[in-house]
């Protein structure tokens, strides 16, 4: 078979030299003992040329490689399977939150609120209002009369606070 050099495959198959050596070092594509590379192992790697074209035409540098290309598609693929996760993700989120809302929004069957006026009847142990007092004030969350806890009226002094050295230099009292 026929075997190119380098500067020749990239001639024929217009893409740039700096593709075919990372080919080769990724063992891709593969190099005969003269560093050249057989005709059959670039159609196996490239495919065939579309067009056959005399090696002494200039090589578009611009052109993209099929390679490139092909790691170009897969990579928007992969993020367009990403897109839609993200997107199955926050609409999975949105319907917990509103979920959540309806949850704090409805009313509990036990619960009194500040607007009710009426005790509940199940608590015949609570105090009730004294007779003198306005009834229309008492919500039922608070006591009628604020409670008096009884403070102590001798207070004992503490003894003075001493430290390392005062235990040796200064006498017991």
């Amino acid at each position: 078979m026929k075997s190119l050099s380098v500067v020749e495959l990239s001639k024929l198959y217009s893409i740039n030299r700096q593709t075919i050596y990372n080919h080769i070092n990724k063992g891709i594509l593969s190099k005969n003992s003269d560093n050249k590379i057989d005709f059959s192992e670039a159609i196996r790697v490239f495919g065939e040329p579309a067009k056959k074209q005399d090696v002494k035409e200039p090589v578009k540098i611009d052109s993209p490689s099929s390679a490139e290309v092909l790691l170009l598609r897969q990579q928007i693929d992969m993020l367009k399977n990403q897109l839609s996760d993200a997107k199955d993700r926050e609409s999975f989120y949105q319907n917990q939150i509103e979920t959540m809302q309806r949850l704090l929004e409805a009313p509990k069957a036990n619960m009194t609120t500040f607007t009710d006026q009426e005790q509940p009847k199940s608590n015949a142990a609570q105090v009730q209002p004294e007779s003198g007092t306005d009834d229309t004030k008492h919500d039922g969350l608070t006591t009628a009369e604020p409670k008096r806890i009884p403070i102590p009226e001798q207070v004992e002094a503490e003894p003075e606070k001493r430290g390392f050295w005062s235990r040796f230099f200064r006498p017991y009292d």
